[in-house]
Order: C-alpha cells, then structure tokens, then sequence
C-alpha cells in the first residue's frame, strides 16, 4: 500500500489498515494517558474543528512547546495540519530571547505549551509578540487556558462542512511545519518543510528500519524532542507501520521508561549511548575478581566486531559465548530484551559504541541528516548484507542525490529538501544552488559506497604553523576514553590542538576506588595530579593515529559538564564553540601562555 503524501492524513491510514488499541501512550506522573487509533482520529478532528472555531484560518501558524513528548502534541499536529494551519514546533530550553524572536517571525497567532514553567515563559513575553492571541497548556495549570478547552469547542458539528473542505484543500507540496533550527551560532533559522518533504522521507527510510511483523504487537520508546526533525518523521513512520508509540516521561527516567516498555525501538544520540556504555562498564568492572575479567574479556570480543560475519568463525563462537554469559544479562538490565533497532543521528557516533552495541545484540543504524533534508540522507541497517559499516552513516536512500564540492563539502538533492528558509531568500540562495542543498558538512563516499562524515566546514581551524585541523575527528577520538564525558578541541590559530576535557566522574570514581585513591569528588578531579596523568595517558594513545600537527598536546580537566541551560550545548546536545570558548577563554589562554 502506498504511503499516505499528506502528514494528517497517516492516522486515518492506521484506522483503515492496522487500528490499534492503544496508539499512542504516555505515563503521566502516574496517571496514564492513551489513545486508541479510533480515539486518536476522533480527536484530532474535534481539535480541527475546535480550532476553526477559535478563528484559525488556513495558513495561519500554532506554536508547539513541551518539556517531553506527549500524546497532546501529536494531537495538536495532526489537528492543525488537516485545518490547514502550520505548526511550529520550539525547543522548550531556548532563551526568552529565543521565543520572542520565533513567536514574531513566524507570526503565530496561537501557542500551546506543555506545564506551567513554560506558560510562564511565554506569558513573560507575550507583550513583545503582539500577533499572539492565546497561550494554552496541556497539562492543567490555574488560570491558564487548557488544551481540552479547544477540542470541547470543536464537539459541535457545526464547522465539520468547512474542515472538510480544507482538509481536501491542503496539497501534498504545501507548507506543513516551519522548524527553527537551534543552532550553533546567530538567530535561528525558520526550515520550511513540506507535507511531501516528510512523507517521502518516511517512504524511503521504510527498508532501512525493522521490519516489524504484522501479526504480532510492536511497541516503540520516543524520548529524542519531537520539535526535532528526526523524532517527528519517525513518528509519522510509526503511525504507518502500526506500532505502538511509548513516550517516556523524561528524559532523566529513560532507563525505568525502557525497563516499562520493552521496546522493539527507540531513537538515541550519541551521548545517550555513551552514557549507557560507561554505566555497563563501570558495573561490569566493580563486579571485581573473575566476574569483572570474564566481563573485561567480553567488552574486548564486542570492541572486534564487524557485520556480514566478517570476523571469521571463531570470533562467532567467541561472540555467542561473551552473549550468554554478558550480554544477555546487559540487555535484560537495560529492558532491551526485544530490542530490533536504535535509530542513532545528530552527531558522529563512536566506533567503539557502534561496535559494542551491535555485537551485544543492541542493533544500532546510525544515519545521517539535517533539518534542512527532512531528515534522512543516508542509513545504515542489518536489513540485508553489505549495508552497515563502522565510521560511516550508511548508504544514501533511494531517491536522493549526494555529491561534493571541491572541498569535500557534502551537497544534497532530492525529494526531501526544504522549500526553503522563511522570509530569507539570501540565505536560502547561500545553501541551495542548481538544486543542490549544501550542507556545511565534510565527507566522502567509501570504495564500498557508504558515506562517511568527516566535520564541519565552519568548525575546520587552521594552525600557525598554516595546517588544517578537524576537531570533530579529534574530539571523537578521544571520547573513546572512559574517563572522558565530554570535550572540545581548540587550536584556531595557535601552533598545536588542546582540549578541554570535562571527566566522567563515574569512571574516575571507580579508577580511584580500584586505585586506592580518595575520590576528590567532580570540583577536585583537575587539581589531583594522579588523575589527570592518567586522563592524558589515554590521551596520547588516542591521539597516537594522527599526525604530529593534529595531536593534541595539552588539555585541561573542566570541574563542570556543558549544558543546555549553562548555552555550551545545543537542544540536540552539539558543541556551541564560540559560547564555550567565550566561557573558558582564560582556560585557553593559560594553554598558550
């Protein structure tokens, strides 16, 4: 059957295919809330017609804000998308600032926010939006207009004539949504995405994802922010497919979410993934005696591996044995029992995670993507043989186009590249020219035809001594080191690369514990000179496969992680450089000196 080519109309794909009876669901502080496929359409209809009601005309936009995913939102989208509205769809960590300058861009006329942290946010700022008639909560908040108030106003008949004809006005190329990138740097960008940008996206990524069998009942886990490209779309494939959808109830309770879901999939970012890994290894490690070498033994079989069978034989035997005795214990603690696929994308994945998740029967298809291509460029997946392979992001999807600049720079075309920036054609002219979108990213196709990222263009720095470093293969490199969370790689213009490192206290803790050294606790780890020798000992073993101008000779040990909230990250968890040199300038400068 064909896939639906408006994003509204993938529920009522679900009601004639595969009804379920609980589509979407979400634990609610402990008082579940679901949808069945029938109650979910049904909804979403009264949301439409509730919102012609309210005095949304067609093409007018409704901002979407919530801390976590949940099944209002997805009403919401759907309601608003079939009444011919567009949604906009904002990061709930973004600055006051932010929402203002979004809110007023876009011209929303409407917003929807998940809790009261949020209504206040916005409320704060509503006299700075003047196009802004409402503001509206999911969850119940005094004196705040709730949601359920727009869908009681929809319980009338009376506009189901007019959502009718503007549900069958609403054509596959018209505008759906309008997503502001977070960015590293400057205002954020409005991408225009199209009801076929998505839908097509949805067509092709189908073949590279479990092929989930009808017969018998699929759950997912969706914790990654629905505001983001990536989530969304699978959401749309999830409704076509006829899985159910499981949203977590934070991202701070992931492990207890996965545990009560069971998953057969869910969508991570690589830091996700290395938090996991060194929670596995750090347990495994404290076990002590022969249980910590047997588990030592099975991490260095998992970090060999290699898909299609290409370790041989005896690495299979070797495999099964480090299974049974590890892995399956590691799937069982981390509810992962069923697990068929991690979707992984945002940033470079690993090898090592890519290698110790597989081999630990965890599959993980990291792919490749950007707002700007709705998402999915390239994936890799063990649905056939020769379509995975470490260091890359897999092979392009059908349908879409990769080629390079003569700098390596990755340009993209397609069925899912965006309509375009809004109200800023220069900009648009910047990345997309003779139909190519120009992603900013450097890479190059293998000689077995899988993609692989090398960095970013504008992260790329020059030495003084005149050579080209790229920090993002350094800085994965080096997060190959257990007692390193996070770090950033400096050097523009300096004679030498340096780091600042933020340590995994976890792993720090338990080398001090095996050590028998006091652990100094997060503030002390940069002045205890026996940890930080040990942090640069992996350091010069990491960096021992690059040139001598790429090393990395100097680092400092930082006694606080970057966040969100602290602006050093992204809403997707990217670096933001310039706030992180801006903040540690004085560190930098002491490298130097």
């Amino acid at each position: 059957m064909s896939v639906p080519t408006r994003l509204f109309d993938f529920p009522r794909y679900q009601l004639a295919n595969k009804p379920l009876d609980v589509m979407v669901t979400m634990p609610n502080g402990g008082n579940r809330l679901s949808f069945s496929t029938r109650e979910f359409v049904d909804t979403m209809d009264r949301i439409s017609r509730g919102l012609i009601a309210l005095g949304m005309e067609p093409g007018d936009r409704v901002a979407l804000i919530a801390h976590n995913n949940r099944c209002e939102w997805n009403l919401m989208d759907h309601g608003i998308l079939q009444a011919g509205g567009v949604d906009v769809p904002i990061y709930p960590t973004m600055t006051e600032q932010d929402y203002t300058y979004i809110l007023n861009h876009s011209e929303s006329k409407w917003c929807f926010v998940s809790n009261k942290e949020l209504y206040d946010k916005v409320k704060s700022i509503q006299g700075d939006v003047p196009g802004l008639k409402g503001v509206y909560t999911f969850e119940d908040v005094a004196g705040a207009p709730n949601w359920r108030e727009v869908e009681k106003a929809g319980e009338s008949t009376e506009h189901e004539g007019e959502l009718e004809r503007r549900r069958a006005a609403v054509k596959t190329e018209d505008l759906a949504t309008i997503i502001y990138t977070s960015g590293t740097t400057g205002l954020p960008k409005g991408v225009m995405i199209s009801h076929s940008n998505i839908a097509r996206n949805v067509e092709i990524s189908l073949p590279r994802l479990p092929h989930f069998d009808a017969s018998q009942t699929h759950r997912v886990l969706s914790f990654l922010p629905v505001c983001h490209i990536f989530e969304r779309m699978l959401h749309y494939l999830y409704f076509y497919v006829g899985v159910e959808v499981h949203f977590a109830e934070s991202m701070e309770t992931i492990k207890e979410d996965l545990a009560a879901t069971q998953p057969s999939m869910f969508t991570a970012v690589p830091r996700l993934l290395e938090k996991f890994y060194d929670g596995i290894v750090a347990k495994g490690l404290s076990a002590g005696g022969v249980k910590a070498k047997i588990f030592s033994w099975a991490v260095d079989v998992a970090l060999k591996w290699e898909p299609d069978g290409r370790n041989g034989g005896f690495y299979a035997w070797q495999l099964n044995l480090a299974r049974k005795l590890v892995f399956s214990k590691v799937k069982e603690a981390l509810g992962l029992t069923g697990i068929e696929a991690v979707a992984c994308g945002s940033a470079a994945l690993q090898p090592r995670l890519a290698r110790f998740f597989n081999a630990a029967g965890i599959p993980v298809f990291e792919g490749y993507g950007l707002t700007e291509t709705s998402p999915v460029v390239s994936v890799n997946t063990l649905n056939a043989p020769n379509m995975l392979r470490i260091g890359t992001v897999g092979k392009v999807v059908e349908g879409v186009d990769v080629s390079f600049g003569e700098d390596g720079e990755i340009k993209v075309r397609g069925h899912n590249v965006m309509m375009g920036y809004y109200k800023d054609p220069e900009k648009t002219a910047e990345v997309i020219q003779d139909g190519w979108f120009h992603t900013g990213d450097i890479g190059e196709f293998t000689d077995e035809g899988f993609l692989k990222i090398t960095d970013r263009k504008k992260e790329m720095f020059k030495t003084s001594g005149g050579k080209y470093v790229s920090p993002q293969l350094l800085e994965n490199a080096l997060k190959a080191s257990l007692f390193i969370e996070q770090v950033m790689v400096v050097g523009d213009g300096r004679k030498h690369p340096a780091a600042l490192v933020v340590p995994d206290p976890v792993a720090v803790e338990e080398w001090c514990r095996r050590h028998d050294e006091p652990f100094p606790g997060m503030a002390g780890i940069a002045g205890n000179a026996r940890i930080v020798a040990r942090i640069e000992q992996d350091v010069e073993r990491l960096m021992a496969d690059f040139a001598k101008w790429e090393q990395v000779k100097v680092l400092r040990v930082l006694d606080a992680p970057f966040t969100i909230d602290g602006g050093e990250l992204t809403p997707t968890l990217k670096l933001k450089r310039k706030p992180i040199l801006a903040k540690y300038g004085e560190v930098v400068e002491g490298i130097y000196s």
